[in-house]
């Protein structure tokens, strides 16, 4: 979880990622910013996040993500 919300933070350093859960819902991310983070975490847990994975429910708060992200991993 540290490493995802590290990702995030260096997207908006200013967001409470232990406690948001709207950050697709409430625009806090744009497309640019969705962009970046999937590549990051791509390179980072060596996954493969595809055009299914891309709702806003799997980017709506760093847990999400981070569940989306343990999902792809035991895959």
């Amino acid at each position: 979880m540290e490493t995802v919300i590290s990702i995030l933070k260096g997207v908006h350093p200013e967001v409470d990622y232990e406690t948001e859960t709207g950050l697709i819902d409430k625009r806090i991310f744009d497309s640019f910013d969705v962009v970046n983070i999937v590549g990051e975490l791509m390179d980072e847990f060596d996954i493969e996040i595809t055009a299914e994975h891309m709702v806003p429910e799997n980017f709506n708060s760093a847990r999400a993500i981070y569940d989306l992200v343990r999902s792809l991993e035991e895959e």
